[in-house]
This record gives C-alpha cells, sequence and structure tokens, in this order.
C-alpha cells in the first residue's frame, strides 16, 4: 500500500463568540472576535499549500444550529478553494451544527461528501488505495445513543479504513455525553484510524490505531487554553505519523510570575514583559491570566498596598511598549505567604462559596446583569462566565478578609 496524507481538524466553531473580553478597547474586541475566522484561514492555507491527498473535518463547523450567514458564506468559499486545488473533503455535522437547524441554503462544491444522519462508509482512491471512511452527522442536538454500534468492522476490500465520530468517551464525567463509546468498541472495529471530534483539548486516547481529538482551532474563552490547529497525518504500512499544526492566533493561557527576591516594582513590571514576550515569540498572541506566584516577605510587603487594578493597569501599558501582543485579563496573586493570616469568617464565606453550583451563581449575579445600565456593559451570562467569575470569587476573599484587616 501507498501511504496516504490528510488533514484531521474538528470543531470549527465559525461564528462563535468569545468570553471575557468586555474589558478590551473596541479594536482589540473586534481581533478576538475575527480569530475564528482567521484560524480557519490558516487551515484552509495551509492544506492548499501543502496540498494532502483530503481532509477529515470531524463535527461542529459552525457554533450554532442557526447557522450565521458569514459563517456560511466563508466556509463555502474555504470549500471552494480546496476544490480549486483538488481537494476533496469529508464531513460530518456535531451537536452544535446538527442537521435539524435552521440556515440559509449555501451550495456546496463537488469535492464535498457530506454525512447524514444515519452511519454511512464513503469510498474513493487515492494514489492506487481504495479509502474508505465511515460516519454519520448529528440529526438533532441530543444524539444520546451509542453510534459506535452502528460502525461497521473495517471493509477488508480497503487499503485503509477510516472512522469519523463526533463524541464523548463514556465514562467522562467532564464531559456531557454525546454518542458515547468506549475506547475498546473503537479499536474492535479494526481501522487504521480514528478521526474523532467534540472535545477541546488535544489528545491522542491510542496509538497504533491512532484515535485522535485534534482539539478546536481557536480558544474561545480561558478555560480553552494553549495553542490549537489540526493535525496533518501520514497512514502507511509503517504505522501513522501526526504532525500538530498551529491555527490560533491567540492563545488564552495563564502566565506565572515568580516573586522570589523581587524587591520594586519595575523588577516585577519587567520579569512581566520577558515573560509575555518568551511566550508570544513561540505561541502567537496571547490573552493570559497573570499568576504571581512564590511570594517572600519583600515582595508581599511590595504587593500588599498596591490594588491589582492599579498593578494590572501598569502591567498591561507596560507590556503593550514591549514586542509582546499580549492582554492580561486579570491578575491572580496566589499569596500563599499569607494565607495562614485569612480570618475564620473568611474561610466560611469561601467554603460557602465553594459549594454553590451555577444556579447559585445566577442568583447572586442577578441583579447586576438585569440592571438597565450596567447590563449593557457585561459580556452574556454564560456557564463559562460564572466559572470564571467564581475561579475569581474566592482568592479576592481571601485578600479581603485577612485577620487584622
Amino acid at each position: 500500500m501507498a501511504p496516504i496524507r490528510f488533514i484531521h481538524t474538528a470543531d470549527l466553531h465559525l461564528g462563535s463568540p468569545f468570553t471575557g473580553i468586555s474589558g478590551l478597547a473596541a479594536e482589540q474586541r473586534k481581533k478576538f472576535a475575527d480569530t475564528v475566522y482567521q484560524a480557519f484561514d490558516t487551515l484552509i492555507d495551509y492544506a492548499v499549500r501543502e496540498k494532502p491527498d483530503f481532509m477529515l473535518i470531524a463535527g461542529d463547523i459552525y457554533d450554532g444550529e442557526d447557522r450565521t450567514l458569514r459563517a456560511q458564506y466563508k466556509f463555502q468559499k474555504g470549500m471552494e478553494r480546496l476544490n480549486l486545488a483538488g481537494i476533496p473533503v469529508i464531513i460530518s455535522h456535531g451537536n452544535h451544527d446538527h442537521l435539524g437547524g435552521g440556515w440559509a441554503r449555501f451550495e456546496l462544491p463537488g469535492n464535498v461528501h457530506v454525512f447524514d444522519d444515519q452511519v454511512a462508509s464513503h469510498s474513493f482512491t487515492v494514489s492506487g488505495n481504495k479509502v474508505t471512511v465511515t460516519g454519520f452527522s448529528y440529526g438533532e442536538r441530543h444524539v444520546k445513543t451509542a453510534k459506535i454500534l452502528e460502525f461497521p468492522q473495517a471493509d477488508e476490500s480497503s487499503d485503509y479504513h477510516i472512522g469519523m465520530l463526533h463524541g464523548s468517551m463514556d465514562g467522562d464525567a467532564s464531559h456531557a455525553v454525546y454518542a458515547p463509546f468506549k475506547k475498546e468498541q473503537l479499536l474492535s472495529k479494526n481501522y487504521h484510524y480514528w478521526a474523532l471530534g467534540h472535545i477541546h483539548l488535544r489528545q491522542v486516547l491510542h496509538e497504533d490505531p491512532c484515535i485522535v481529538y485534534p482539539g478546536n482551532i481557536q480558544g474561545r474563552h480561558r478555560k480553552e487554553t494553549g495553542p490549537k490547529g489540526f493535525y496533518d497525518v501520514r497512514l502507511e504500512n509503517a504505522g501513522t505519523s501526526m504532525e500538530f499544526i498551529q491555527t490560533s492566533a491567540v492563545c488564552f493561557d495563564s502566565l506565572k510570575i515568580s516573586c522570589s527576591g523581587i524587591l520594586h516594582m519595575n523588577e516585577l513590571i519587567d520579569a512581566c514583559i520577558a515573560e509575555a514576550e518568551q511566550y508570544t515569540s513561540e505561541n502567537n498572541a496571547v490573552m493570559a491570566v497573570l499568576h504571581l506566584t512564590d511570594q517572600d516577605e519583600h515582595s508581599a510587603e511590595l504587593l500588599e498596598g498596591v490594588p491589582e487594578a492599579v498593578l494590572l493597569e501598569a502591567i498591561q501599558e507596560a507590556i503593550e511598549s514591549s514586542s509582546a501582543e499580549a492582554w492580561i485579563s486579570n491578575i491572580v496573586v496566589e499569596d500563599a505567604y499569607r494565607e495562614n493570616r485569612v480570618s475564620a469568617i473568611g474561610e466560611k464565606i469561601s467554603a460557602t462559596m465553594s459549594e454553590w453550583d451555577l444556579t447559585d451563581w445566577k442568583w447572586v449575579l442577578k441583579d447586576l446583569y438585569q440592571h438597565p445600565k450596567a447590563s449593557r456593559y457585561l459580556d452574556p451570562l454564560t456557564n463559562e462566565a460564572i466559572e470564571e467569575i467564581a475561579a475569581d470569587a474566592i482568592p479576592k476573599i481571601h485578600k479581603a478578609m485577612r485577620a487584622g484587616e
């Protein structure tokens, strides 16, 4: 068998909004709003330049079931570019962009094969090899059944058989259950590669054969951290090789600054600049949470009287004057040096807050988010936004309620 080469991508989420960027200037917010489309352009540019044998898109091309015109037009033009380059594309739709949604009709070019809501196989020839891809699209948003049970055994007449599945591994408590599967069920099909989608964290569940989540192509909030992209995959008799290709124009991540030995504020600011420049030289732009760690007596005293908002403004202004394309969303002062000074009432309050679920937080925040003036300046109160607020709240409680303050 001759080797084959393909791109495995998933979870494009074209049209997706960003959260946690309301504090940025209008120009910066526009930059973030366009990064999903920039990531998609990077994907298409790479494919046109490298000319793989085909491309697999394993679900959630669009962020919503009611696909925006801009997102559909952008995708249609990308598929036309791949068509002109002679690159076939096999796609499935996931829980976000399921076939039951409503949208204006766009005609995709002939190089695109779209799976319907029934598990089916699509075969074609690459360099004399018969390649079979088996998959399905979501017919509705919530597909809770184990669709893997409908996948056939590997086609013995095919040189390569690939499975496409947008779903979650059975028992993964960190994600909602969609088209659940067990790894052993995938392996039992004897496919050469499993192209998964749905989980935004890039991960390889198994090697030989490879079972792979490529993650999404662009982080959309600070829980989707690090570089995002897709895999350039090569299959051959000797095995599988994969290269991760970054598409994310902006990464959400954390920057950690050790405060040990810092005596003066200019040293701290310079350390923040250096860390931001190092990160962006390797990973493009970043929206970061700045963690100040390893405080000693001197650095703790230095930070004690400086409001975090003032410190954030000073550090951000300094970074903007550097070579780093970085924005600091907030600062977390990890003040373990003084943690023994947290008062008993402060501990009780933070313990209570730790037990709140999303419903409790929505009740606490409802007056602010229903305020006729304040609500205009706030991001939508999504579950992700609530989780960010909760993560920030307890450290601030500790700082504000130390014994003796």
